[in-house]
């Protein structure tokens, strides 16, 4: 079998996830959707600070499915596509969307290096990531509909609310790719790195946030994610109640005495 997987890196609080199947663009087949649900079960038990997904090696950060014939679940799809039976298909993709939603769904920042080739689920995947920090050199491709597909990893209806209506359907729609430039200035990810040190960024920006309050962190960023699908008010709400609760858990003791000493905080882990 090919030495591929994904691989995880503790750096201090922070935890560096490695798609690692360089032999096919890091690419997703079944044992990779198995192998990020194991790796999410396994973060869930001692959860970083902060996450940053990447990818091996310099060409791509993931390709998305891979829809080679070697890849059992091809084979399974056009055997339900033949019989126009839905159920399978259903079954399947809410398979990956488990895999997908279950690491995304994580309770700490997670940052994805685009450190190269992010098509189809793989831009799916990046999309859903809280943050994105791009190589110059990298590009985003929405490209399922190339192949009859459309996005079902759950990162178009992410793209709609990361950067509108319009701009979400020209790059769903026209298949186009788009570069760093583009993507920055869209809205689509957060910074362009200097060449080469997507990775490094990323991690930089993990590093700082973890410097922050764990609780605090995970309050606001709680916040942040739900506002996707509430109102403005009921967004006001809920940053009322997780200030209110954050407050009181007395995590802010430790940032208050740090400023007021003029020292550097410690807050304790979780």
């Amino acid at each position: 079998m090919p030495d591929y997987g994904i691989r995880l890196k503790d750096i201090g609080k922070i935890c560096v996830v490695t798609l690692h199947r360089p032999e096919r663009l890091n690419a997703f087949n079944e044992i990779m959707f198995t192998k990020l649900k194991k790796v999410t079960d396994k973060l869930k038990k001692e959860l970083p600070r902060a996450i940053v997904i990447t990818g091996s090696g310099e060409s791509a950060f993931s390709a998305g499915f891979d829809v080679n014939p070697d890849n059992p679940q091809v084979a399974g799809l056009l055997k339900a596509v033949e019989k126009h039976d839905e159920k399978p298909v259903r079954d399947m993709i809410m398979k990956l969307r488990e895999a997908v939603d279950g690491f995304v769904s994580l309770p700490v920042p997670i940052i994805a290096a685009v450190n190269g080739k992010a098509y189809g689920g793989g831009a799916e995947l990046a999309t859903r990531c809280d943050m994105r920090v791009m190589d110059p050199h990298a590009e985003f491709c929405f490209s399922e509909l190339k192949l009859g597909l459309m996005p079902d990893w759950g990162g178009g209806a992410t793209l709609i609310g990361l950067i509108g209506p319009s701009k979400a359907t020209d790059l769903i729609l026209t298949t186009r790719k788009i570069n760093a430039e583009e993507s920055l200035s869209i809205g689509l990810v957060n910074r362009i790195s200097e060449s080469g040190n997507s990775l490094l960024e990323a991690i930089h920006i993990a590093e700082s946030i973890s410097q922050n309050g764990p609780q605090a962190t995970r309050s606001s960023l709680e916040m942040i994610r739900a506002s996707r699908n509430l109102t403005l008010d009921a967004t006001l709400n809920l940053e009322l109640d997780k200030a209110v609760s954050l407050i009181a858990s007395g995590e802010c003791i430790h940032g208050i005495s740090a400023f007021l000493t003029k020292q550097k905080p410690t807050f304790p882990d979780i």
